[in-house]
């Protein structure tokens, strides 16, 4: 049988988790790279959430994701990416194991400021022994603390990339994204243990 792929074969689909904290920018993070219009499932925050929900002092969001968030983007002729969302309260964590089946990876997007946020999504993913990268949003261009800080407050292997990112940014998002699927190819071919 001939491994080389046809010019006409559709891209090989790759299911990606897109997770982290309550507020940290999995749906903008979605909606900078998607090449469709992103599905979300953003809904208003009320008065219930109040001590619920908490975006962070200096946050103005009014919306939270209740479900998920949806987008694609393809790499190249040979290879296009689901890109799933999943919601930050812990309230929703029931979700995660349907929406992970399937993933090739995952990026636990985190915010500096709040890294408390974000140990439910990185025990989560050692746990399931899924590769990610733990991609630090530099929310106004800045970062809380340094990505070593980021790191060992984490707690995170070293061959676990943490990087900074603009979840805004197209090109950066996309940057984030090749990190992890070389994490991910590392970890099927062995070249990387962690």
């Amino acid at each position: 049988m001939d491994s080389v792929r046809s010019p006409d074969a559709p891209p090989i689909p790759v299911k990606i988790i897109i997770a982290g904290g309550f507020g940290v920018g999995k749906t903008t993070t979605v909606g900078a790279i998607s090449e469709i219009a992103p599905l979300t499932t953003e809904a208003e925050m009320t008065a219930v959430s109040v001590g619920v929900d908490d975006p962070g002092p200096s946050s103005a969001k009014t919306t939270t994701t209740v479900a998920m968030d949806f987008g694609c983007v393809t790499i190249d002729r040979s290879l296009k990416l689901y890109l799933f969302g999943t919601p930050g309260q812990a309230r929703f964590g029931f979700m995660w194991d349907d929406l992970v089946r399937g993933s090739l990876g995952a990026l636990v997007v985190v915010d500096s400021a709040r890294l408390d946020d974000c140990y439910p999504a990185v025990d989560y993913f050692e746990q399931a022994n899924l590769p990610f990268v733990v991609a630090v949003n530099a929310f106004d261009g800045r970062l809380a603390h340094d990505l070593d800080e980021v790191r060992w407050a984490l707690a995170v292997d070293e061959a676990v990339p943490v990087v900074a990112f603009d979840a805004r940014e197209r090109l950066s998002v996309r940057d984030t994204l090749l990190v992890l699927l070389d994490r991910a190819l590392d970890r099927a071919t062995g070249t990387r243990t962690g």
